[in-house]
């Protein structure tokens, strides 16, 4: 709706004073809001893409450098070293906290037992692919954080915002209803432009109630109940 009424005042401007100030208080409210709406996306992508990578990761880890280790703990429990069970892969729970948790243990152990791993055949390389897989899980792991952080604060900000608009669109609407009362096709399409989603009205002249601001999605205004499409008069 934003969009809609900034680009009509900008075709049509306003020469009375309080009217104008109104215009450049929604093209300011019009810059935030489309800040924040990207803000938001930004943070969804990131979770997105963070959670997909932890995913690659541990499949990587599992078949890779977890599996390496595992088979050569095996293979020097034979000769009677105690560490059959220090390289088995165990989490505590189905988690990737405890995933992580396990991963480290093991390749912490792998560090400590190095030398005997490698008599028994352990691969030097794995062991330089295992470190570099954990610090890509975590970087993953933190991208998703930051992202679920940035679209945390996005979203109420575009509902406060969502809802100024409407507040400023609404405070324009007879100005421009008067101003525009005989030329029906400019009325039209200011009511067309400033039509929200969210918007009741009991009469004519009864004042419009704001609806839930910016959904999550990015947009002003909410769906009331009925369904109904108002002028944000």
């Amino acid at each position: 709706m934003s969009v809609r009424v900034d680009e009509f005042i900008t075709a049509h401007p306003d020469t009375e004073p309080g009217q104008a100030l109104l215009e450049g208080e929604l093209k300011e409210l019009r810059v935030r809001f489309e800040q924040a709406a990207a803000a938001q996306r930004t943070g969804l992508i990131e979770v997105k893409t963070g959670a997909e990578t932890k995913r690659n990761k541990r499949r990587e880890l599992l078949a890779g450098p977890i599996a390496h280790f595992a088979d050569i703990g095996q293979l020097a429990a034979r000769e009677g070293h105690e560490v059959r069970n220090t390289f088995r892969f165990k989490p505590s729970a189905d988690t990737y906290a405890a995933f992580r948790s396990a991963a480290g243990s093991m390749f912490t152990a792998a560090v400590e037992h190095k030398e005997l791993l490698l008599k028994q055949g352990a691969s030097e390389s794995v062991f330089a692919l295992f470190g570099q897989l954990l610090e890509q899980y975590d970087a993953a792991g933190a991208l998703s954080s930051q992202g679920r952080a940035t679209h945390t604060a996005a979203t109420p900000e575009l509902q406060v915002l969502g809802l100024e608009i409407v507040q400023v669109v609404r405070a324009m609407d007879v100005r421009n209803r008067v101003r525009f009362k005989d030329d029906r096709q400019l009325l039209g399409e200011w009511i067309n432009a400033s039509t929200v989603f969210g918007l009741k009205r009991s009469g004519a002249g009864a004042s419009a109630e704001p609806g839930a601001g910016a959904d999550q999605g990015g947009s002003e205004g909410g769906t009331p109940a009925g369904g109904g499409v108002q002028p944000a008069a």
